[in-house]
């Protein structure tokens, strides 16, 4: 279900925002230029597929100078930012907010918005963007070439690419679609 509450605010929102801030629900949440888009906590699936990949990447991460982190907070600022499953970052990154990372990844989860991403990326100069969907099994390793995201047959980032990991990674069942 999509929901877009215009200002002023609905009644009972900011309790509900604020609910979910003490619990920690927000920390998933982003932000389109000043458009709050609510995120739900991942599967099982997901968890499970985004700890293979800090599995797989960290050490190619970390043969390659760069370093492997969770979630964080792509964009300039509170107004207008994404939150990546997982980022590859140069060495020397800091802070809560990230201009840009080398490659972000993305895990497919039912109704998410990843693929919708791309342009914000491709805006802040995201080198690649690895999207990994459980339910297709598929992997999608895209680098960017003249302001867009084209698939890539190997990173060149790290010592791998989409085929090879497809193969490394053990799919987790996936619960059914709704």
């Amino acid at each position: 279900m999509r929901a877009l509450v215009l200002d002023p605010p609905t009644a009972g929102l900011e309790e509900l925002l604020e609910r979910r801030r003490r619990s920690g629900l927000d920390r998933l949440d982003e932000v389109w230029e000043g458009v709050l888009h609510m995120v739900p906590a991942p599967s099982y699936a997901h968890g499970d597929l985004e700890s293979q990949l800090h599995r797989i990447l960290g050490p190619l991460a970390q043969q390659a100078g760069l370093s492997m982190i969770g979630q964080s907070n792509l964009g300039g600022g509170e107004h207008d930012f994404r939150v990546p499953d997982s980022a590859l970052h140069r060495r020397g990154a800091s802070g809560t907010w990230h201009l840009t990372a080398p490659l972000v990844v993305e895990i497919v989860s039912p109704n998410d918005e990843s693929w919708e991403k791309l342009p914000f990326y491709a805006a802040h100069d995201v080198d690649e963007v690895l999207i990994v969907d459980p339910r297709e099994h598929s992997v999608s390793w895209l680098g960017l070439e003249r302001g867009e995201y084209r698939p890539i047959e190997h990173s060149g980032l790290v010592d791998l690419g989409p085929q090879a990991l497809t193969e490394q990674l053990d799919w987790p069942p996936v619960e059914p679609a709704v």
